[in-house]
């Protein structure tokens, strides 16, 4: 089965012939080479390219050792333009390459080659297009399926099923088209030890293998919930009888954002319009990577459901904070104290920006008050959203927020500009 992945494509279409290079750069196994080699080598072909004006170079490829040196690799692309008309020059995996910037700069000054590569570690892609390509770079960022590509593939399902599946397997492409959970399980495990986890120790240096998982189990057991380095140095001493220094659990997390298998979320004071560096939250980019990693005997909804979230609105191109909210609390002796609030999502893209809790169930007045408290107490024009789990109509109170169920939020990729 073919996985259609259009969005990713259409911004490759979109960015053709524009003089720079095309990084697309993601999570290992969540699609890159399938989406260059395969889907972007067919609107090519289909565009009426001939084979022989696209050069393909894997760098994985036990056989294309010899072209990860530079110079080898570069011969070697100049070898393959035979004329003046336009060339596509397709790289996978370019960190495999020593100074792949050097190459890629000088595939800018030849006039009719336009170069697309793709690569698994933002440590050696993301940071250097800024510094190494001058403005001369564009990065895709290809996440793993979101709901509504892996639904398509499970239209033969009800909705709590594909959903119950999605937030246990997650959605990298190959673990979706697998045919049961035996498989998924097997896959998903030996993927996380033999892949993820050995390229993470290898290319980092990381001596310390074993305190290194100790840190990938409590962030996969504490997705969504604050913390921070010092809180983590304490875990380490309190739980796993371990003296781990900040610097160390510092390098450790880098190494872990670094593979795109986590992503941080700061705190932003709504009202005072700052950030605040003292806690943090973690995300999965894949949820069946997390669950994998805990044996799949850690699911608490609530958690699953925000993490789920969470990568829908980063897939929907917003960027995403934690909104703080201090407010003015009265106690029984009639004193008030100052009190933060906390609002899991402050979405923000270009002048837009919404607010957003995720909530699994509101089954009491009390409950519902809870949830939205944060929200009552910003007072802008922003739009304010409670998700719930339950399938519901989706509604607005007196103050102006609104509350809808995940389905309708998930399924609809428009459902933010509907309401």
């Amino acid at each position: 089965m073919n996985i259609s992945r259009q969005k990713y494509i259409d911004r490759l279409i979109a960015h053709k012939h524009n003089n720079r290079i095309k990084i697309i750069t993601g999570i290992r196994r969540c699609g890159k080479s399938y989406l260059l080699f395969n889907l972007f080598k067919k609107h090519l072909i289909e565009s009426g390219v001939k084979q022989s004006h696209i050069i393909e170079i894997q760098l994985e490829n036990r056989l294309n050792k010899d072209l990860r040196n530079p110079d080898n690799c570069l011969k070697y692309i100049i070898s393959k333009i035979k004329d003046n008309n336009q060339y596509y020059l397709l790289i996978d995996e370019i960190q495999l390459m020593l100074e792949f910037e050097d190459v890629l700069n000088s595939c800018l000054l030849i006039d009719n080659l336009d170069t697309y590569v793709t690569g698994s570690n933002s440590k050696f892609l993301s940071k250097d297009i800024i510094t190494e390509f001058r403005g001369r770079g564009d990065e895709l960022y290809l996440r793993p399926l979101s709901f509504n590509e892996f639904y398509q593939i499970r239209q033969d399902t009800s909705f709590e099923k594909a959903w119950n599946e999605y937030t246990t397997y997650g959605g990298l492409p190959y673990c979706v088209l697998l045919n049961n959970h035996e498989e998924k399980d097997e896959y998903l495990k030996k993927l996380f030890t033999e892949v993820y986890l050995k390229d993470i120790l290898e290319r980092n240096h990381i001596q310390g293998e074993y305190a290194f998982e100790q840190l990938l189990n409590i962030i996969s057991s504490g997705i969504g919930s604050l913390t921070n380095l010092r809180k983590l140095e304490n875990t380490y001493k309190s739980e796993i009888n371990l003296s781990i220094s900040v610097n160390t659990i510092s390098h450790y997390i880098e190494c872990l954002e670094d593979a795109f298998m986590i992503e941080k979320v700061e705190r932003y004071d709504v009202k005072g319009r700052k950030y605040i560096s003292t806690q943090q939250k973690y995300y999965f980019t894949d949820l069946g990577l997390r669950n994998a990693r805990l044996n799949f005997r850690q699911f608490e909804e609530t958690h699953l459901m925000e993490n789920a979230i969470y990568n829908e609105l980063k897939d929907r191109g917003f960027s995403i904070d934690i909104g703080i909210v201090e407010i003015n609390e009265r106690q029984n002796n009639g004193k008030y104290i100052r009190k933060q609030t906390e609002i899991d999502f402050v979405c923000n893209k270009g002048a837009e920006r919404i607010y957003i809790q995720s909530s699994f169930a509101l089954p009491s007045i009390e409950k519902e008050q809870q949830e939205k408290r944060s929200l009552n107490n910003v007072y802008d024009s922003f739009r304010k959203i409670v998700i719930v789990k339950e399938d519901i109509l989706t509604r607005k109170d007196s103050n102006g927020i609104i509350t809808m169920g995940l389905k309708d939020f998930i399924t609809n990729k428009n459902s933010l500009d509907e309401i």
